[in-house]
C-alpha cells in the first residue's frame, strides 16, 4: 500500500481530527454502494480504510513515522538494531572488532542461544545446501531452515450504522464488503454503540488465507426513545380528561404500538412498565420499556376555566415537601 498520509491526502503533521475528517470524506465518496459502475472504487475504499486504521492507532502511527513498520503494518527491517557488521573474511565483526562467531554473543533470545543455521539460511536462502561446522563451536550448520507459517491477509474495518429500534430488537443488518458483495449480519445480544463484530475470512486475501472483517457498530439516536441499561424510556403525553376519567391510549414500542390502560385519577409522572419491550440483554431476552405519563393541558383553556369556575382543589400536592 502507498504512504498512508498520501492515501488520505493529509500532511504527516495532521492531527487526529484532521485524519478522521479526511477518512470520513473519502469513505463516503468511495463506498462501493455509490460506485457500482467503478470497479476500482472498492480497492481504493479498502486502501483508504487500511490507511486510517494505521494512522488512527497512536502506537502504530509512531512506529510508522520512525520507520519501524511499513504501510501494511509489517516490520520495515527485522534485523535493524543487531549491531556490528560482516568482516572481510566473511565472519561477523561484533562490537569489539573481533572477527568470527561466538555462541555467547547470541545469548538472550528467550534464554537460549540463537540457531545460527536458521539465521543464515534466512539471510542467504539456504536449505539443503552445504553444512558448515568449523568455527561454530558445536557444529550448528546451514542445512535446516524453519519457515514461518504463511501470513493471512490484512483485516478490513467497516462501520455499520444501525437505527436505534433495529439495535434494540436485533434486526438483521446488511453490509457491503470491500469487494462489493453485500451480506446479512446478525447483531449480538446486548449490542451497543461501539460494539465490534468479527467476520471470519471477510478481509483481504493472503498466502495463509483471508483476513477478517472487523465491523464497528454505530447505534443512532431516536427522537423519543432513550436507552437506560437494558430498559428503554420514553415520555407519553396524555390529556387532562384521560388522566381524570381514565382511558385506553395507544403507545409506541420498538415492536409496534400497544394499548395502555390509564386509571381514573392518574397523576402526571406516573411510570408504566411494558415487560419485554426494552433492549436486548447479553444474557438473552429483552429488558422493559418504561413509559412516563405527562398530562398536557388543552391549548384552549377558556372552556375548561368556565367549567371549573367556583371550584377549588383544597388538597396540597406539596405537603410532602414541607411546603
Amino acid at each position: 500500500m502507498a504512504d498512508p498520509y498520501s492515501t488520505l491526502g493529509v500532511a504527516r503533521s495532521a492531527s487526529e481530527a484532521e485524519i478522521k475528517s479526511a477518512y470520513r470524506k473519502l469513505a463516503k465518496e468511495l463506498h462501493p454502494d455509490r460506485n457500482k459502475d467503478k470497479p476500482n472504487a472498492a480497492e481504493r475504499f479498502s486502501d483508504v480504510t487500511k490507511a486510517y486504521d494505521l494512522l488512527s492507532d497512536k502506537e502504530k502511527r509512531a512506529q510508522f513515522d520512525r520507520g519501524e513498520i511499513d504501510a501494511d503494518g509489517n516490520p520495515a527491517n527485522p534485523f535493524a538494531g543487531m549491531g556490528g557488521g560482516f568482516g572481510r573474511g566473511g565472519g561477523y565483526s561484533g562490537g569489539g572488532g573481533q572477527q568470527g562467531f561466538r555462541p555467547e554473543d547470541f545469548q538472550g533470545f528467550g534464554g537460549e542461544g540463537l540457531d545460527l543455521g536458521d539465521l543464515f539460511d534466512g539471510l542467504f536462502g539456504g536449505g539443503g545446501g552445504q553444512r558448515r561446522t568449523s568455527g561454530m563451536g558445536g557444529g550448528s550448520g546451514f542445512g535446516s531452515q524453519r519457515r514461518p507459517p504463511p501470513q493471512k491477509g490484512a483485516d478490513v474495518r467497516y462501520r455499520l450504522a444501525v437505527p436505534f429500534v433495529s439495535a434494540a430488537t436485533r434486526e438483521d443488518q446488511r453490509i457491503t464488503l470491500a469487494d462489493g458483495k453485500t451480506i446479512s449480519v446478525k447483531l449480538p445480544a446486548g449490542v451497543e454503540d461501539g460494539t465490534q463484530m468479527r467476520l471470519k475470512g471477510k478481509g483481504k486475501p493472503g498466502p495463509g488465507g483471508n483476513g477478517d472483517g472487523l465491523v464497528i457498530v454505530e447505534v443512532g439516536p431516536h427522537p423519543f426513545y432513550r436507552r437506560d441499561g437494558d430498559s428503554i424510556r420514553m415520555d407519553l403525553p396524555i390529556t387532562l380528561d384521560e388522566a381524570l376519567l381514565g382511558a385506553k391510549v395507544k403507545c409506541p414500542t420498538p415492536d409496534g404500538p400497544v394499548m395502555l390502560t390509564i386509571k381514573p385519577g392518574t397523576n402526571g409522572g406516573t411510570v408504566m412498565r411494558l415487560a419485554g419491550k426494552g433492549w436486548s440483554k447479553k444474557s438473552g431476552g429483552r429488558g422493559d420499556q418504561l413509559v412516563t405519563l405527562e398530562i398536557q393541558m388543552p391549548e384552549d383553556v377558556d372552556e375548561l376555566a368556565k367549567r371549573l369556575e367556583g371550584w377549588k382543589d383544597t388538597g396540597n400536592p406539596r405537603a410532602k415537601l414541607g411546603m
